[in-house]
C-alpha cells in the first residue's frame, strides 16, 4: 500500500547537519499550523509553540541546552530556527500532549522538504530562572514544561537513509 503520509512517515529522518538559509515565512507558517491540529488530552490544546529565528536567543538556547547536558557543543546542530515546545502544566497530560505536538511540527516539516532534530533537556532549561526570563521577553506568560524542541532547515549532505527496522516491533492481538 503507497500513500504520500505514509511515505513521508517512513522516510523522516533527524537531520543534524543544516544550510544556513534561513526557512521561509510560508514554510514555517505552514509547519507551527500542522503543530495545532495535534491531538491533545480532553482537546485542550495546551501547548505553545515558541520558534526563534533570533541569532542572540538561538545561542543563549545552545548555550542553556549544552549546559544542562554537560557537553560543550551547539544541541540544535546550527539549525537556523529551533522550534520549542512548551505545555501548561495544568493539563492532565501535558508531556504527552506536548510530544504529539512535536510530532506533528517534524512530520510537517519533512512533507515540505525541510529537516528537523527533536532535541531534549527543554523540561531543565524552562525550569531555570534564566529559562523564565526568556520566557518573560517573549511575552509567554502561564505555567508551563518545556517539552522538547525541533531545530528546523534545509537540511545540508546526503539525507540519512533509514536504519533497518527491529523485528518484533509490533504485536497485533485479535
Amino acid at each position: 500500500m503507497s500513500n504520500e503520509t505514509l511515505t513521508v512517515l517512513k522516510e523522516r529522518r533527524s537531520i543534524r547537519k543544516f544550510e544556513q538559509r534561513q526557512v521561509t515565512d510560508a514554510e514555517l507558517n505552514a509547519v507551527l499550523e500542522a503543530g495545532t491540529y495535534a491531538p491533545s488530552g480532553k482537546g485542550r490544546q495546551p501547548c505553545v509553540v515558541i520558534a526563534v529565528q533570533n541569532k542572540d536567543d538561538l545561542a543563549r538556547l545552545s548555550k542553556m541546552n549544552a549546559a544542562v547536558w554537560g557537553r560543550n557543543v551547539d544541541p540544535y546542530y546550527g539549525a537556523p530556527t529551533v522550534l520549542l515546545v512548551l505545555s501548561n502544566t495544568e493539563s492532565d497530560t501535558p508531556v504527552e500532549d506536548g510530544s504529539a505536538v512535536t510530532t506533528y511540527l517534524a512530520v510537517a516539516a519533512a512533507a515540505l522538504g525541510l529537516g528537523t532534530c527533536w532535541i531534549n533537556r527543554e523540561r531543565q532549561m524552562f525550569e531555570s530562572e534564566e529559562g523564565k526570563s526568556l520566557l518573560q521577553k517573549w511575552g509567554v506568560t502561564g505555567n508551563y514544561v518545556g517539552v522538547a524542541a525541533l531545530s528546523l532547515g534545509y537540511p545540508a549532505g546526503e539525507y540519512p537513509k533509514a536504519a533497518k527496522r527491529k523485528e518484533n516491533a509490533t504485536v497485533i492481538v485479535k
